[in-house]
């Protein structure tokens, strides 16, 4: 398949869909609404809610029918990245190429659009029960809460502040990964499936799938901070480094960060063997994780 064409394709949808379901600039209070939309349209991979979409259709869905839960996802990454950007947390100048939120609107307004990111995602969530049986929104409002969570991206961020500066385990570095990037992507798989009525066997599958894309994307995260691109990873390289995080080349050194992250993807694409052609988007989407100029 060709899926710079799909990425691009889905990727558009998607905006459309964000542009629609976020708050105008002309509605009170504006301040914050031009703050929300600033750090949500501004460009970046969708990958989240690409996602969404194509795990609905690896188990016969229609992508339209799970949008707003897909821009929902897209709400919850952006309110994360908002505020890791604050001074209190990360501290960082730039996101996505630009200016990062705080630096624009001031920490106080970076910090209130975060917040109402996250309620809006769990409304949009609820939309979907218009054209969703309600028992299935619950589930997946149950799991991307929890993958929101203290048992999912606030708590893995917790464990990475109280990393920074230490020598710490393999255990514990794996830990922060799944829980601090891997929870969300793998509820994004799940949400997508489960709203179209995915089986079991399904969902297990699935979940596999997202626990090794996870950790694969984080992997390679943590390399292109050592050897990306500026121009094309929208921040500062080295910035892991600086703050002496803990990351997957600091414990095991860059050729064997590649080797696991390569290993995880590998691990992904066998987890869909039961799946069929409607599968390929995320058999490709797992590859081009580690793809990105490693």
């Amino acid at each position: 398949m060709n899926l710079h064409q799909y990425l691009k394709e889905r990727s558009e949808q998607v905006d459309a869909a964000l542009d629609r379901y976020l708050p105008p600039l002309d509605a009170v209070p504006q301040r914050l609404h031009e703050a929300i939309r600033y750090s949500v349209l501004a460009p970046g991979k969708r990958l989240r809610p690409i996602l969404v979409l194509a795990s609905a259709e690896a188990v016969g869905g229609k992508p339209e029918t799970v949008m707003p839960t897909a821009c929902a996802l897209e709400c919850i990454h952006v309110f994360s990245l908002i505020h890791d950007d604050l001074p209190c947390m990360d501290d960082d100048d730039y996101r996505r190429g630009r200016l990062t939120n705080h630096k624009v609107f001031g920490e106080a307004m970076a910090m209130l659009a975060g917040d109402a990111l996250q309620a809006l995602a769990f409304e949009l969530i609820a939309d979907n029960a218009a054209v969703v049986a309600p028992d299935r929104v619950v589930a997946v409002i149950k799991r991307i809460a929890n993958a929101a969570g203290t048992w999912g991206m606030v708590g893995g961020q917790v464990v990475d502040i109280e990393s920074e500066g230490k020598d710490i385990s393999a255990e514990t570095l794996q830990y922060i990964h799944a829980h601090k990037t891997g929870a969300l992507l793998t509820a994004s798989v799940l949400a997508g499936a489960i709203l179209c009525g995915a089986d079991a066997a399904q969902q297990q599958a699935l979940e596999r799938y997202g626990r090794s894309i996870g950790l694969a994307f984080q992997i390679a995260d943590d390399i292109l901070d050592i050897v990306g691109d500026q121009e094309k990873i929208g921040k500062p390289v080295g910035s892991d480094e600086g703050k002496d995080k803990a990351t997957y080349p600091k414990l095991y050194g860059l050729e064997e960060s590649r080797r696991r992250a390569h290993a995880e993807v590998a691990s992904a694409v066998a987890s869909l063997e039961g799946f069929g052609e409607a599968a390929e988007p995320l058999r490709a989407i797992a590859r081009y994780i580690v793809e990105r100029d490693l």
